[in-house]
C-alpha cells in the first residue's frame, strides 16, 4: 500500500527508492541537465569570439589571456562560496541565484567596450557560472533513487559537453549574422529563461527540508509530487543515517568537511578531481596545438583533438551506469588508470595519423568517465548538511588545477619539452588522482543516526 499510518515514521530516501522513477524526477533532471549546457555554452563561447574580437577592436590575440582566464577564476571562487550558502539556505535559492546571475553578467559582457571590462564581466559570470553547478548537482542527487543517482549524475555532466558542442555551432551562425555580441545575448537569454522555469517548478531537497526541520506538511507535499503517491499519511520524517548533530554544535559546513571524520575523505576527492582537471584542460586546451607540433596537420589535429570530449561524454554515462551496480570506488580509479595508461600511448603516436583517432578517444572516454564520475563520489560521502559544500569545494579545487592544466601546456612548450613529453607527463596526475580514489575508498564514512521531522 502507498499510505501508512498516521503515526507511522517515514524515510524520506528510502519511499524514494522503493518507487519508479517519477516525470517530476524526470523534469528535475531535464532543468539540472539544460543549466550544465547553458554552463558549457558560456564557458566556450569566449574561445569563438577571441578572433572576432581581436579584428574588431585591433588588439593582439595575446592580450586577451586575462579575459580568458577570468571566468575560470571566477568558477572556482562562485563553487567555493556557493556550497557552504546553499548548505545554509537551501539548494533552490542559490541554484536560481546563480543561473540568474550568469545570465546578467552574459548580457553585461555584450555590451563590454574595453578589455578592463570584459575581463570583469567574465569574471563575474564565472562566479554564477561556479555557483550553479554544485547546487545543480547536489539538489538533483539528493531528489532521485539512489539505484540510479551515479548515472543521472553523470548524465547532466554530459549536458556540459552538449552545451559546449552547442557552442560552436552558434557561434558560426550567430557572428556573421549578428555579431560577437549575439553570442552572449543568446548566452543571456537561455539561462533567464531556465532561472524562470526552475524558479516555478523545482522543489527544494527533500533531504534538505528534514535536515533542516521544515514543517511535515511541507516535507509531505514536495515528497508526493517526487514519488507520485497522492496520499502519504506519515507525520514524522526521517533520513536514515544522518543526523543534527553537527549543525547543532554550530558548526559550519566548511568545518564539516574538514571534520576529523571526513577529513581523510575530503583531501582525497580534492586531490583526486585537482589531478583530474589538471589533465583534462592541458589536453582539451593544447592538444590541436601538440598534435600539430608533432607534424600532424592542423585539420587533422583539430578533428581529432574533437574527439577527445565525445570519448568523455559517453565514458561518463557508462562509467555511471557501472557506479549504479558495482563498487563505485574502484570503477573511478580503474577509469583514471586506464587514462593514464592511454595518455601515454598517445604520447607515443602523435604524428601517426592512423593511431591517433583511436587512442584520443580511448583517452577521453576514460578521463572523461573519472571525472565526471567525482561528484557521485562525493554525494555519497557527505552528509547532507555539508553535502553542498563537499561537492562544491571539491569542484572549487579542482578549477584550480583546471587553470594550472590550460597554463602549463605553454610553460611547458616555452622551457623546450617536446609535444610527446608533454603528453606522456600526464599520465602522473592520472595515476595520482587514482591513488586517491583508492585510498579514500579504503575509508568508510561515519555513521550516522537518524534526522527526525514531525511530531
Amino acid at each position: 500500500m502507498n499510505t501508512r499510518p498516521p503515526s507511522a515514521t517515514l524515510d524520506v530516501q528510502q519511499f524514494i527508492d522503493e518507487r519508479p522513477f517519477s516525470p517530476y524526477q524526470v523534469l528535475i533532471f531535464v532543468l539540472c541537465f539544460l543549466i550544465m549546457a547553458a554552463d558549457g555554452f558560456d564557458t566556450v563561447a569566449m574561445g569563438f569570439v577571441v578572433p572576432v574580437l581581436a579584428k574588431e577592436w585591433s588588439f593582439a590575440t595575446h592580450l586577451f589571456g586575462p579575459v580568458l582566464s577570468a571566468s575560470l577564476v571566477g568558477l572556482a571562487i562562485g563553487a567555493l562560496i556557493a556550497g557552504p550558502v546553499a548548505d545554509r539556505v537551501g539548494r533552490k535559492p542559490v541554484l536560481i541565484v546563480s543561473v540568474l546571475a550568469f545570465s546578467a553578467f552574459s548580457l553585461a559582457t555584450a555590451y563590454a567596450e574595453s578589455l578592463t571590462a570584459l575581463t570583469l564581466w567574465r569574471f563575474l559570470t564565472g562566479l554564477g557560472l561556479g555557483a550553479a553547478t554544485p547546487n545543480a548537482t547536489t539538489l538533483l542527487a539528493e531528489s532521485v533513487p539512489a539505484r540510479r543517482r551515479a548515472l543521472l549524475l553523470n548524465g547532466i555532466y554530459c549536458g556540459f559537453t552538449l552545451g559546449a558542442a552547442t557552442g560552436g555551432f552558434a557561434a558560426a551562425a550567430i557572428i556573421p549574422a549578428f555579431g560577437w555580441r549575439g553570442v552572449f545575448v543568446v548566452g543571456a537569454v537561455v539561462p533567464f529563461l531556465l532561472a524562470v522555469v526552475a524558479a516555478l517548478t523545482l522543489p527544494e531537497s527533500i533531504r534538505f527540508m528534514v535536515a533542516r526541520d521544515w514543517p511535515a506538511d511541507r516535507v509531505r507535499s514536495v515528497l508526493r509530487r517526487l514519488t507520485g503517491v497522492a496520499e502519504i499519511a506519515a507525520t514524522r520524517f526521517i533520513v536514515e543515517g544522518e543526523s543534527q548533530q553537527q549543525a547543532a554544535r554550530g558548526r559550519s559546513p566548511v568545518a564539516q568537511i574538514l571534520a576529523r571524520e571526513h577529513r581523510v575523505g575530503t583531501l582525497m576527492l580534492w586531490a583526486g578531481y585537482f589531478m583530474g582537471v589538471l589533465v583534462l584542460y592541458l589536453v582539451t586546451s593544447w592538444l590541436p596545438t601538440l598534435i600539430k607540433e608533432s607534424g600532424v596537420d592542423l585539420r587533422t589535429a583539430s578533428q581529432v583533438a574533437a574527439l577527445f570530449p565525445l570519448g568523455g561524454a559517453l565514458g561518463a554515462v557508462l562509467c555511471g551506469w557501472l557506479i549504479d551496480r558495482l563498487e563505485a570506488h574502484r570503477i573511478v580509479a580503474g577509469a583514471f588508470v586506464a587514462a593514464g595508461v592511454l595518455v601515454w600511448a598517445l604520447a607515443q603516436v602523435l604524428g601517426d595519423a592512423a593511431w591517433l583517432p583511436a587512442l584520443t578517444f580511448g583517452s577521453g572516454f576514460f578521463t572523461g568517465a573519472a571525472i565526471v564520475s567525482m561528484p557521485a563520489l562525493a554525494a555519497a560521502f557527505y552528509p547532507t548538511q555539508s553535502r553542498a559544500s563537499g561537492i562544491a569545494w571539491m569542484l572549487g579545487i579542482g578549477r584550480i588545477g583546471g587553470i594550472l592544466g590550460a597554463v602549463l601546456g605553454g610553460v611547458l612548450l616555452q622551457i623546450g619539452f617536446g609535444a610527446a613529453a608533454i603528453v606522456a607527463l600526464l599520465a602522473v596526475p592520472a595515476f595520482i588522482a587514482a591513488a586517491a580514489v583508492i585510498f579514500k575508498g579504503a575509508r568508510r564514512a561515519p555513521r550516522r543516526p537518524a534526522i527526525v521531522v514531525g511530531a
